[in-house]
């Protein structure tokens, strides 16, 4: 971020007000009509603030029926993200404490004057409901697998294992580090046909031809080699049997990934779709999963590839 830029900025928020939206913004999606409620302001005013905060990107809306939603931009420039939570982090202030004891109750107005489902449509996945997160939503399908003999190839402490037992004939896990495989150890101790060991993806001391399924989710970012693992994977692939490769599309933000001791800066579609050919795997599919909403955005590309069957 250059110097016109966060100057740009400092001049934007030199206002209390454009402080005291940014703030509720970053914690919930607001109306003019209840950020005016909150802050007892006009709603004139309200809107001519976000207007600015809207032209400098540092907010954004979405429409939903007769109604705007504000909030907080999450993507944009990191420079000027890092430069808003170090402004952030800095103030301790009366009046925006205020403010955040009256949000609640401008909230519970909202949810008596429409159904709540009415007032999140469209960005339902951004919303906490009772009960509905992504671990339920993840066991509840989980329950149409049957998975046969699984192999989990990075297993870390076991959380994927714990979820595919119910759903699994028998899971092996793997992992590199000896005190994660301690703490996976403990966490799959209930169930009997789950087991953990400490071993090198890259040379699997596994049999040829072992499992119906090979999970590497977010596996190959730790590879030295990561062409060598996937062929280890696809040798201990029954003929039929299939893999799921899971890890972070190409990039150029070693600094960030640095510190979760990546070997590697992710890789693109056509890397992976080469991994498992060498491999003499057929792919199924090679695609994005997503895009991070917030800097340096980061993709997650998902091969699906299967053992041909014998002849």
């Amino acid at each position: 971020m250059d110097l016109a830029t966060a100057s740009g900025v400092l001049r934007l928020l030199a206002d209390p007000t454009r402080v005291r939206l940014l703030a509720l913004l970053e914690r919930e999606e607001l109306t003019v009509a209840e950020l005016a409620a909150v802050l007892h302001l006009a709603q004139p005013r309200v809107s001519t603030h976000l207007a600015k905060l809207k032209e400098a990107d540092l907010v954004r809306d979405r429409r939903a029926g007769v109604s705007a939603y504000y909030r907080a931009n999450s993507e944009g420039d990191e420079k000027q993200h890092e430069l808003l939570k170090s402004l952030r982090e800095s103030i301790d202030d009366a009046l925006l404490r205020e403010d955040a004891e009256r949000l609640p109750s401008v909230l519970a107005q909202r949810a008596r004057d429409q159904g709540w489902a009415d007032t999140v449509a469209g960005d339902m996945e951004r919303h906490y409901s009772p009960g509905r997160t992504w671990e339920t939503v993840a066991r509840a399908l989980l329950q149409l697998l049957e998975t046969g003999d699984v192999l989990d190839i990075a297993s870390g402490d076991g959380l994927t294992a714990e979820l595919l037992a119910p759903h699994a004939r028998s899971i092996v896990c793997v992992d590199s580090s000896e005190r994660v495989v301690e703490a996976a150890q403990t966490r799959l101790k209930p169930f009997g046909h789950v087991r953990v060991e400490q071993g090198d993806m890259q040379q699997l001391a596994l049999s040829d031809a072992s499992f119906d399924l090979v999970l590497m989710l977010h596996a190959l970012t730790y590879a030295q080699q990561p062409a060598l693992a996937v062929t280890e994977a696809a040798r201990v692939l029954r003929p039929g049997g299939k893999l799921l490769a899971v890890t972070l599309g190409k990039h150029d933000h070693r600094a960030v990934v640095e510190p979760f001791d990546h070997r590697n800066l992710g890789f693109t579609s056509l890397e992976l779709e080469g991994f498992a050919k060498t491999a003499k795997l057929e792919v199924v599919s090679c695609s994005r999963l997503s895009r991070e909403r917030k800097a340096p955005h980061f993709e997650v590309i998902s091969l699906l590839a299967r053992k041909p069957a014998r002849s």
